[in-house]
């Protein structure tokens, strides 16, 4: 083969086929892009359960919150339904990110209110209202990542769009 040609390469060296599919990385963007899709999927899905099972969420809203739990189930179902598809759309996902973010932040109060509340009920359920208050912070870390690589995302695919 003539020396300059498009299959020179040193001996051992991988080639790397552009229309293989490569591993995904948790730094790459098509890893972020699917957390940000799963999440959007999960809060919506939440928002929708605020409406079609409201009694569950207005027992683990803190009784002291006016003007009643009710208002705050549906509230929150409302900014789920509102944060969930933020999330889903490419172009609204930075502040979907941000927007979980306050989100999960702001509904923290209702699962340290649940780890109370049902602090007399059975093992299991015990342990599922303690579980929840870990995963809230790993939530709360998807969102910011899935909102910092949005960013990334969009600064990378739209040159100038700063200035």
């Amino acid at each position: 083969m003539a020396s300059g040609s498009s299959d020179d390469r040193q001996i051992g060296a991988i080639r790397r086929d552009r229309h293989v599919a490569h591993p995904v990385s948790v730094g790459s963007p098509r890893f972020w892009n699917g957390v940000a899709i799963a999440l959007g999927l999960f809060v919506t899905v939440a928002g929708v359960m605020h409406f079609v099972s409201p009694s569950f969420f207005d027992a683990i809203v803190p009784p002291w919150l006016g003007p009643s739990e009710r208002f705050w189930t549906l509230a929150s179902g409302v900014a789920e339904l509102i944060v969930g598809p933020l999330l889903l759309i490419p172009r609204t996902r930075r502040v979907g990110g941000i927007a979980a973010m306050v989100l999960f932040i702001v509904v923290y109060p209702a699962n340290l209110y649940m780890v109370w509340d049902w602090r007399d009920r059975s093992f299991g359920e015990r342990f599922i209202s303690w579980a929840r208050l870990p995963f809230q912070f790993v939530f709360i870390w998807l969102a910011w990542n899935v909102s910092k690589m949005a960013k990334e995302t969009n600064s990378v695919s739209q040159p100038g769009a700063d200035q």
